[in-house]
């Protein structure tokens, strides 16, 4: 933690008595207290882990001792004159937050109040004096990047714009670095893709109109209209998304693919673009890839137990096939990635073959279809089985022979993870049968089948507890008799300034695991329908999409709603 104005000397034990005299902390937690210094990161975190106090309340009695405001940023009335009054940039770079102005008296947001040059540079920025007030550190950021938006100045860029551009595309693309520089174009597209890593969104649409241009992010799986810019800078803002993805600039009457990558708060995310042609032009559509997502734990995708301990025994094995099945943006990627991630260790070779490849991997050999080269799934899946795989991604199964392929690598010693189109996990079997793979092969071969869906998960800051009607409860559909059960606390969205007004902030997975044991397998050599595999299935253990929905409503993780929105 960092020091304040006038804590020096300030112990462990005198700030555990200012959190006991504010009444945060009870009385009898003084005695587990050292008298270490209170910048002691150590103690700290002690006194968090153990539940005793939060980070708030630790920053609360620490401006206190040194005599200055607290102020909890979430729910403060922040004046946006005073937000002005300071370029972004510096508050990023000093992770402060002006907000309040009174005449010449600027009132400053700081994690560390004690930051001589960050209150140097304000002042001078702004010829005003500053009164700082001390607010909690991820507080801080949240308000940061929730008040310091790129809206206002998309908006003025977008007035003044060039007709076209001549930008340099490089490798990979700094943004929000000397974009005062830049040309018009060039900082209406750094900011467009900016403001969207920094809102969490997962694609960003320009969609050509008849007299404008419309942007949109889609957040939590939701589109959410962001900017309208005049129709005079659709082809500007086109060609310079185009150079940067290495797109052939000059083709504009049929769909191209392509990639970039850029820098944003000190880590590099990559985006991957399509191109289409609409009546009104090249509409642009990217989807971004946070490499965050490919250093997860599989404690990450929130498997409940029984489904994380039947997909363990699969992955562990040395050999067969796993198919993660869902609709486009289920997340069958991530969850893929994250076994991976598992699975990666020195002594074992993995080798992925993707079209294209979404995220990068240290440690695995990432092999990117071509087809105009002719390296298709099924021809890159064939030679890189002569190149002693242990594990084997392939990124979808589309066609018989690409099936053929890796249902025959499975059988011969190899592990094979992969992706499927379809609407349940027992239809995975039926789905293969009907792409001309032998019945029998598909039941030996195939071992674990995982189906899921993403829903928006609930705010933990504004959730509330309700009690739901017996109507609400029959529609899951869960074989809920009011009759019988008492009716659960459930909790619905609210929303609040953390998760902009939506009541939700982020995803959670809806899962269906599907171990192929013997029964199933003989119901697969029979060409068992996926209903009749389905009730076998369930009659073993299997939890249905829609009961792990109910679950995940149950813990307090998402609502109702969004199980019946996600879960047919």
């Amino acid at each position: 933690m960092h020091s304040y104005p006038g804590d020096k000397g300030l112990t462990m034990s005198s700030l555990a008595e200012i959190l006991i005299i504010r009444g945060l902390m009870p009385i009898e937690s003084l005695d587990t207290i050292t008298g270490s210094t209170a910048e002691d990161d150590l103690h700290v975190l002690n006194l968090v882990d153990q539940g005793i106090v939060t980070y708030a309340q630790i920053a609360s009695a620490r401006a206190a001792q040194a005599g200055l405001q607290f102020v909890e940023l979430i729910d403060f009335p922040i004046d946006r004159n005073a937000v002005a009054l300071v370029p972004p940039a510096l508050c990023r770079r000093h992770e402060v937050l002006p907000i309040s102005v009174s005449g010449d008296l600027l009132t400053l947001a700081m994690s560390n109040p004690g930051d001589v040059f960050a209150l140097d540079d304000i002042r001078a920025a702004t010829r005003m004096r500053i009164q700082p007030v001390v607010a909690e550190r991820q507080d801080l950021r949240t308000a940061i990047n929730r008040v310091l938006r790129a809206d206002g100045e998309l908006s003025e860029l977008s007035s003044a714009l060039e007709d076209e551009v001549r930008p340099t595309g490089g490798d990979i693309v700094p943004l929000g670095e000397a974009i005062e520089d830049d040309a018009p174009i060039v900082r209406f597209v750094n900011l467009l893709i900016s403001q969207a890593i920094q809102d969490r969104a997962s694609d960003i649409h320009i969609e050509p109109g008849e007299h404008e241009v419309g942007v949109r992010y889609r957040i939590d799986g939701v589109l959410h209209e962001m900017q309208r810019a005049p129709k005079q800078i659709q082809n500007g803002v086109t060609s310079r998304l185009k150079i940067m993805s290495d797109i052939d600039i000059a083709e504009r009457r049929k769909p191209q693919d392509g990639r970039l990558s850029v820098m944003h708060g000190g880590r590099k995310v990559d985006l991957r673009v399509a191109t289409l042609p609409t009546v009104w032009g090249e509409k642009v559509v990217m989807r971004i890839l946070d490499n965050a997502g490919s250093s997860m734990s599989l404690n990450d995708l929130n498997l409940l137990d029984r489904n994380f301990a039947a997909y363990r025994s699969s992955y562990e094995k040395p050999y067969g096939m796993i198919l993660v099945t869902g609709p486009t943006g289920s997340g069958k990627s991530t969850t893929l990635y994250t076994t991976l991630h598992t699975v990666a260790k020195p002594e074992v070779n993995v080798i992925t073959v993707e079209d294209p490849v979404e995220y990068r991997m240290p440690g695995v050999n990432q092999v990117q279809v071509n087809t105009k080269a002719g390296l298709t799934f099924a021809s890159a899946l064939r030679s890189i089985l002569r190149s002693d795989p242990d594990v084997v991604l392939l990124g979808e199964i589309r066609d018989h022979e690409t099936a053929q392929i890796a249902i025959e690598a499975s059988l011969t010693g190899h592990l094979v993870l992969s992706t499927l189109h379809t609407n349940d996990a027992p239809s995975a079997i039926t789905r293969l049968i009907e792409m001309g793979i032998e019945p029998f092969l598909v039941g030996s071969a195939l071992d674990c089948v995982v189906a899921q869906r993403l829903a928006r998960r609930l705010c933990e800051r504004c959730k509330q507890p309700y009690t739901p009607s017996p109507e609400q409860m029959v529609s899951l559909r869960v074989g809920f008799d009011p009759a019988v059960h008492p009716l659960p606390t459930l909790h619905k969205a609210i929303g609040c300034s953390a998760c902009s007004n939506t009541g939700y902030r982020g995803r959670i997975a809806v899962h269906e695991v599907m171990l192929v044991t013997e029964d199933i397998e003989r119901l697969a050599v029979e060409r068992a329908s996926s209903a009749e595999i389905t009730k076998v299935a369930l009659a073993q253990g299997m939890i249905s999409l829609r009961q792990d929905g109910w679950m995940k409503v149950q813990l307090g993780h998402t609502t109702v709603e969004e199980v019946l929105r996600v879960v047919a």
